[in-house]
């Protein structure tokens, strides 16, 4: 019979480091899992805070740029009552020089009983007071004996005629201005209009 030392010995599952390592290895997946849980936690904290303070980045760079466009808001409301108000300074400056045209022609005249003196004096300053004018953009339109354009006459009568050819602004009524190229009133004109034929004559005589 074989002594139990033999069967022990013989025992193909003998195995001391086997035994030692399963219990090794059944242990060690406890401990990781803790470790592993400890990990991922680390992770998603920081990324929430890394989104949050991008998010407060975000918000404090909105907040700036909404301050900065009421401030531009109310700079441009400012300029533009500014503008309405004092646009006309250059302008009227300008014009300032034809009144005191008109003022000296006035006292000038106050005493004068010639008519052509009168006449001359005021057309000086009629003439300073156009070419101010000019300078600054506004032009006479010229209608008469040109073709009647509804851009920039307004015709207020018609006339027919053989005297000039149809559709010819034939008189102006009153005078239309332009703002450079904008109409800022169109000339009231008399239109020609094509003259209707005479019927000729017919001679009627009594049957006798």
């Amino acid at each position: 019979m074989f002594k139990k030392e033999d069967k022990e010995k013989n025992n193909p599952f003998k195995n001391e480091n086997f035994e030692t390592e399963t219990t090794e290895e059944t242990a060690e997946p406890v401990e990781n899992t803790e470790e592993e849980t400890k990990e991922e936690q680390k992770p998603e904290n920081n990324d929430t805070e890394k989104l949050q303070a991008e998010l407060d980045s975000l918000n404090n760079k909105y907040l700036r740029l909404a301050a900065d466009f009421d401030n531009f808001r109310k700079r441009q409301m400012q300029e533009r009552e500014s503008l309405l108000k004092y646009g006309a300074e250059d302008t009227l400056k300008k014009i300032i020089t034809v009144l005191d045209t008109f003022e000296r022609a006035k006292k000038s005249i106050a005493d004068m009983t010639e008519c052509e003196k009168i006449k001359e004096s005021y057309d000086v300053g009629i003439k300073q007071l156009y070419d101010t004018l000019d300078k600054i953009g506004l032009k006479k339109i010229e209608a008469k004996g040109e073709e009647f354009d509804p851009n920039l006459h307004e015709a207020v009568m018609q006339t027919p005629t053989n005297d000039y050819p149809a559709n010819t602004v034939i008189d102006e009524l009153q005078t239309g201005y332009k703002l450079f190229d904008k109409v800022l009133r169109p000339v009231f004109v008399n239109v020609a209009t094509e003259a209707a034929d005479e019927a000729p004559a017919q001679d009627n005589k009594e049957e006798q």
